[in-house]
C-alpha cells in the first residue's frame, strides 16, 4: 500500500501572510523628516510696506553668503563655519558701540528699563547649488548665535537660563535680541 503524502493546508496561508504584513507595518519605524523651527513673520499689508520709508543702513546688515562650492563669505571675506557664531554674536551685540557694527536705539523694555537695542539684521543668501548640509550648518550657527546672546542676557539679568524664564521675561529678552535673520531666495550664480 502506497503511503499518501500529507498535504499542507493552504486555507490559512492568506491569513498568516496578512498577519505578518500587519506585524511588520506596526513594528517598523518610519523616518520622520526634520526641519528648521521657524516662526513666520506677521503679515504686512502691501500698502503699509510702501508707506514704510525706514531704510536699513548698510552698517546694520551682516551679510552671509554661501556659494555653489560651499564656501562661506562673511561680510565679503572667506570664513570658516566654526567662526561664524562668534562673528554673528559680536555683530548683534555690538558691545563697544563700534561704528562699523549696527546702530543701537534706546527702547523701553520690561524688566530692563531703557535699554539700547540693536538694529542689526543678518542677511543669509545661498546659491541654488549649495549643498543642503552646508546651508543647514550655516543656518544653525546663526540661530545659535542669537540663542547664546539670549542665554547670556538671561543669566546676567535674571540669574537663570532663558528656557526657565516666564513668557513675559522671554519676550523682554527677545525684544533686546530679536531673531532678525533674513533669508534671500537662492540664486543661480554664474555658468549654466
Amino acid at each position: 500500500m502506497a503511503r499518501k503524502i500529507p498535504e499542507i493546508p493552504s486555507a490559512s496561508l492568506a491569513d498568516i501572510a496578512f498577519m505578518l504584513l500587519i506585524f511588520f507595518l506596526v513594528t517598523t519605524t518610519m523616518d520622520v523628516d526634520s526641519g528648521l523651527e521657524r516662526r513666520l513673520p506677521q503679515w504686512v499689508d502691501q500698502e503699509q510696506l510702501e508707506n514704510d520709508d525706514q531704510q536699513i543702513r548698510e552698517r546694520n546688515v551682516f551679510i552671509v553668503l554661501v556659494n555653489r562650492n560651499n564656501d562661506l563669505l562673511v561680510e565679503g571675506e572667506y570664513a570658516n563655519i566654526e567662526d561664524l557664531r562668534e562673528r554673528a554674536k559680536e555683530f548683534m551685540a555690538n558691545p563697544f558701540n563700534d561704528e562699523s557694527l549696527p546702530e543701537k536705539e534706546p527702547q523701553e523694555v520690561p524688566y530692563f528699563g531703557e535699554y539700547m537695542v540693536t538694529k542689526g539684521v543678518i542677511s543669509l543668501q545661498n546659491d541654488m547649488d549649495t549643498q543642503y548640509g552646508t546651508y543647514i550648518a550655516v543656518q544653525n550657527e546663526l540661530v545659535a548665535a542669537i540663542n547664546e546672546l539670549r542665554e547670556e542676557l538671561s543669566q546676567q539679568q535674571f540669574g537663570k537660563s532663558y528656557e526657565s524664564l516666564t513668557p513675559e521675561e522671554q519676550d523682554a529678552v527677545r525684544q533686546i535680541y530679536p531673531s532678525r535673520i533674513s533669508e534671500a531666495e537662492p540664486k543661480k550664480v554664474g555658468g549654466n
